[in-house]
C-alpha cells in the first residue's frame, strides 16, 4: 500500500487526507493570505532563500505576522520534504490571516494558519526541447501597483483565473496579461520575456508583475552567457513581432510562446535563445551554490 503524503498544517505533520483549514479561515473567505511555490531538484530545493524572503516581504506588505521566523520556516520546509522522501518535488508555502467571523476586518483573526504542501514532480534535469505553448493577449489587466499589486503573492489571484478562462475559451493554452497602461505585464502564473534582435527584453517590475524568483535567475544567467538583457515597457506589437517570446516561472520552468492571438512569433517554435536558456537552466537548478540540500543535516522537527 502506497505510503500517504504528510502535510505540514499548524505545527503538525498529518496524512494529506486529514490536512484542513476551517471554513471561517479568512484565506478561505477572502483570499486573505500569501503564498510561495519552490522547486526541488534532486534532493536540493532551489533558491530556497530569496523564496522564503518574498513569502516574508509579502506577509509585512499585508499586514500579517508569519508564525515562525525564516529559519522556523526554512526548516519546516525541507522536513515535510524528508518526511516525505522527496527530491524532486513542487513544495506550497501558505500563510493565511487565520480564523475569524464572517466579517472582512482581520481583527477577528487571532492566529495565522500556516501549511506547507510538498508532491513528487518529474525533474527537468537533461537537455530538452521547450514545450511550445499558444496564448492570447487578455481583455483582463493586470492589477495597478498602487491598487492589489501583483508584487504581493496573495491567495487571491482571481484576475489570473479570469485570464486564464478566457484562453481557454480562445483556444489557447495561456494568457499574457497587460497592465493598466496597456504595457505588456505578464502571464497568468509566468513572468514574459521577448527576444528582439538578439537582446532579451523583459517588463519592468512598474508593469505591475509580480518580482519572480526565476524570473530574477534568468535575467542573471542571461549576463552570465553573454546576452544582452534590458527591463523595459514592451508594447502588445513588440511582443508579437518578436523575434522569440518565453515564459518562465518556479512551477512552468521555460515554456516558448509559439503563437500570440493566432500570429505566429518567429517561426513558431522555440528559438535559439529560448533552447540555449532552457539547456544552461537545467544545469544550474542542481549547483550547490544555487540551492540548499534537502538531505544534507538530520531531521529537525518543528
Amino acid at each position: 500500500m502506497e505510503t500517504e503524503l504528510q502535510v505540514y498544517v499548524n505545527g503538525e505533520y498529518v496524512p494529506k487526507s486529514k490536512a484542513t483549514v476551517s471554513v471561517f479561515d479568512h484565506g478561505v473567505l477572502y483570499g486573505d493570505g500569501v503564498f510561495e511555490g519552490i522547486r526541488a531538484y534532486s534532493g536540493s530545493v532551489f533558491q530556497l532563500d530569496p523564496h522564503v524572503d518574498r513569502l516574508f516581504a509579502s506577509a509585512n506588505y499585508i499586514q500579517l505576522k508569519i508564525p515562525l521566523d525564516k529559519d522556523k520556516i526554512t526548516r519546516v520546509i525541507l522536513e515535510t520534504l524528508r518526511r516525505n522522501k522527496l527530491k524532486d518535488a513542487y513544495i506550497r508555502v501558505v500563510v493565511t490571516r487565520g480564523v475569524g467571523d464572517l466579517g472582512v476586518s482581520p481583527e477577528s483573526c487571532r492566529e495565522p494558519t500556516l501549511f506547507v504542501i510538498a508532491e513528487p514532480v518529474s525533474s527537468a534535469l537533461g537537455p530538452k526541447e521547450p514545450k511550445v505553448v499558444r496564448v492570447i493577449i487578455s481583455s483582463v489587466r493586470r492589477d495597478s501597483v498602487d491598487a492589489t499589486t501583483h508584487e504581493v503573492k496573495s491567495l487571491n489571484y482571481l484576475n489570473s483565473i479570469l485570464a486564464r478562462l478566457e484562453a481557454a475559451n480562445a483556444g489557447a493554452d495561456d494568457a499574457v496579461m497587460l497592465d493598466s497602461r496597456g504595457f505588456v505585464s505578464e502571464g497568468t502564473v509566468t513572468n514574459v520575456f521577448a527576444v528582439i534582435d538578439g537582446v532579451v527584453y523583459t517588463p519592468r517590475t512598474s508593469s505591475a508583475i509580480l518580482h519572480g524568483i526565476t524570473r530574477a535567475r534568468i535575467i542573471r544567467l542571461c549576463r552570465e552567457l553573454g546576452l544582452k538583457v534590458v527591463e523595459r515597457e514592451i508594447t502588445p506589437f513588440e511582443l508579437v513581432s518578436a523575434n522569440e517570446v518565453f515564459m518562465a516561472g518556479t512551477k512552468s520552468e521555460i515554456l516558448a510562446v509559439g503563437s500570440v492571438n493566432g500570429r505566429l512569433v518567429g517561426a513558431g517554435r522555440a528559438g535559439t535563445t529560448t533552447k540555449l536558456l532552457l539547456q544552461e537552466f537545467t544545469k544550474l537548478v542542481t549547483k550547490k551554490e544555487e540551492g540548499t540540500p534537502i538531505y544534507a543535516e538530520e531531521s529537525l522537527e518543528v
